[in-house]
């Protein structure tokens, strides 16, 4: 596959797509497969960027090198639990083992996605990566899975790697709650992540393979990782907020 015809298909965003996956998302909040389709119908040239900001980076530099596959090691339970508690490795088991996740339930719900078309193997890397690492970014900023968690994770997320087709989705996200929940200044949740976002270290700069046995809290702090106050705050003054959502 020539260059040119690579570049266009990591640039071309899909609306109908968009839009279709936007539907079949509101009917089932739960299908995280809608989640990936429309992120991969929005997003345009992401990963192309992602790996030119890595490729300015020592560390990301090294990453596209090594190209190190952390789902087997995020798959490795024994391992995981066996690190010590309050550790990034120990909370993360934790934290999919209540939560029914694996690493591999990621890949299959971005499955049918753009992100091994007309891409480089530096290009593919990095759009796994991406993926592999988003339970990791829910252990590191403290947001729990619930909707507004999920909502203010996203906020991160694309304060990190601007993404359109995320975007697109806490817009959406922030008009239904608007909607059906006004007593919730959803704005400062977002606000709240697009902060912490901006104050932490890039994560995809990170070697995430040598941390998880090191102190969770200790790296939150050495990162820039703010805790999310607003969001434990609604939390607790607003718990039947979680349970309507």
């Amino acid at each position: 596959m020539n260059s040119l015809k690579r570049m266009l298909l990591r640039k071309r965003v899909k609306p109908f797509a968009a839009l279709l996956a936007t539907r079949k998302l509101l009917k089932d909040p739960d299908d995280t497969r809608q989640v990936f389709k429309i992120i991969d119908a929005l997003s345009g040239d992401v990963i192309g960027r992602t790996v030119k900001r890595l490729s300015d980076d020592a560390t990301g530099r090294e990453l596209l090198a090594k190209k190190p596959n952390i789902v087997d090691l995020l798959n490795d339970s024994e391992r995981l639990s066996a690190m010590p508690p309050g550790s990034i490795g120990y909370t993360y088991w934790q934290f999919i083992h209540m939560q029914n996740l694996s690493a591999d339930g990621l890949i299959a719900s971005s499955e049918g996605t753009k992100e091994n078309v007309g891409f480089t193997a530096d290009e593919r890397w990095t759009g796994n990566r991406l993926r592999d690492i988003r339970d990791l970014q829910h252990v590191l900023t403290g947001y729990g899975r619930n909707p507004i968690g999920e909502l203010s994770l996203l906020s991160f997320m694309t304060t990190q790697v601007p993404n359109q087709g995320i975007n697109f989705i806490i817009k959406m996200g922030t008009r239904k709650y608007r909607q059906e929940i006004p007593s919730l200044d959803i704005e400062a949740l977002i606000h709240e992540g697009r902060s912490i976002g901006q104050q932490a270290a890039w994560m995809p700069a990170i070697c995430w393979e040598d941390r998880l046995e090191e102190s969770l809290e200790d790296v939150r702090t050495e990162l820039g990782f703010n805790p999310p106050i607003k969001y434990q705050s609604s939390q607790i003054n607003q718990p039947e907020l979680f349970a309507t959502a």
